[in-house]
């Protein structure tokens, strides 16, 4: 469990240096450590509240006589479960002490082979973030799709705005798997369909990322819908490819040029930036036998419908039976098995 006093001492230390502060013109660093004073502030005030009513919840059930009144000892006994999830649940953010982990979040789902069956797979998965993100009351914008030929999507990139975003969901990356039978199959027959899922961390001004032009091959091409219509008169789509990495991004979400080409670039300085923080993590390498698991490409997570339901994580083996509940978003506790496990 965490320490409650080192984490006092973090929030007095930082409040001591914003009032030594002098050098008010330097926004990004005053705004950044404003920000943690908050977040450690708030993160304190939980714990304290949490705690205290703990306290008071073990007092009353100590002295209440589950004969004479069942219906308050089951009430007390509900409300002590609730506090230990809260306090557990502050302890899974004490996890997330990387780099990168308080960043907003870049999440790329592409579909794998299996056309149409694939597809519907990426806009589940798409819906499915979206509702745990609505749960966490976090915001979620569209920065690109590509739109499947009968349903669904073959891509979709969203970014996903609130604490420890990309903490929560970095070991997320990776394959999805799905058995069920196909509503696309007149014969009703059983389908496997895959999509992959990678997510970075959103760069925001504190990261330097430097990129040269000469290694950036820019493309434009109009931006497309439903059927492969085009959306747009002009080429507003724009696809960035940096030729040292051979990553590609695009963007289509905006009818301005500019506007695309900038997200693009956001996109592609995230990516190069996840990348960097992958060579500089003394934890991944120390622990890459055991990680590898979790790297692009590997299967990570089966999503079973049919013959029987079952939702697997084969990295930690956390499995629940209510596969419907999961993709409405309640993957909590695939994330936290995951952050237990490798942070």
């Amino acid at each position: 469990m965490f320490e409650k006093k080192n984490i006092e001492e973090e929030l007095n230390t930082l409040e001591k240096s914003l009032e030594k502060e002098t050098n008010w013109n330097d926004y990004e660093k005053i705004n950044k450590n404003l920000k943690k004073k908050n977040y450690l502030s708030n993160f304190i005030k939980s714990l304290n509240s949490f705690e205290q009513n703990f306290s008071d919840t073990l007092e009353l059930l100590e002295i209440t006589d589950e004969s004479i009144n069942p219906k308050l000892f089951a009430e007390l006994e509900n409300e002590l479960i609730l506090n230990k999830k809260k306090i557990g649940s502050l302890y899974l953010e004490t996890l997330m002490s990387g780099k990168a982990d308080n960043k907003n979040v870049l999440v790329e789902i592409h579909s794998g082979a299996g056309g149409v069956e694939s597809q519907d797979w990426v806009e589940m998965l798409l819906r499915m973030y979206s509702k745990w993100a609505e749960s966490k009351k976090f915001s979620l914008s569209l920065i690109d799709q590509s739109a499947g030929e009968e349903a669904g999507l073959k891509a979709v990139t969203i970014k996903i705005e609130g604490d420890n975003a990309y903490g929560w969901l970095k070991l997320e990356t990776g394959v999805h798997r799905l058995v069920r039978i196909s509503p696309f199959d007149s014969q009703s027959r059983r389908h496997t369909s895959f999509a992959s899922v990678f997510c970075y961390p959103e760069v925001d001004n504190s990261v330097s990322i430097d990129i040269n032009e000469k290694d950036l091959r820019i493309d434009t091409y109009r931006a497309s819908g439903a059927g492969g219509q085009h959306v747009n008169k002009t080429d507003s789509a724009v696809r960035i490819t940096h030729l040292p990495s051979n990553i590609s991004v695009q963007c289509q979400n905006s009818r301005s040029q500019h506007r695309n080409k900038s997200l693009a670039m956001e996109m592609l300085k995230s990516k190069l930036y996840e990348i960097e923080l992958k060579k500089e993590d003394e934890e991944n390498k120390k622990n890459r036998s055991e990680k590898s698991n979790i790297s692009w490409g590997n299967q990570i997570r089966s999503y079973v419908m049919q013959p029987y339901t079952m939702v697997k994580d084969h990295r930690t083996n956390t499995e629940v039976s209510d596969v419907s509940s999961v993709l409405d978003g309640n993957i909590e506790k695939f994330l936290e098995s995951q952050l237990t496990k490798f942070s």
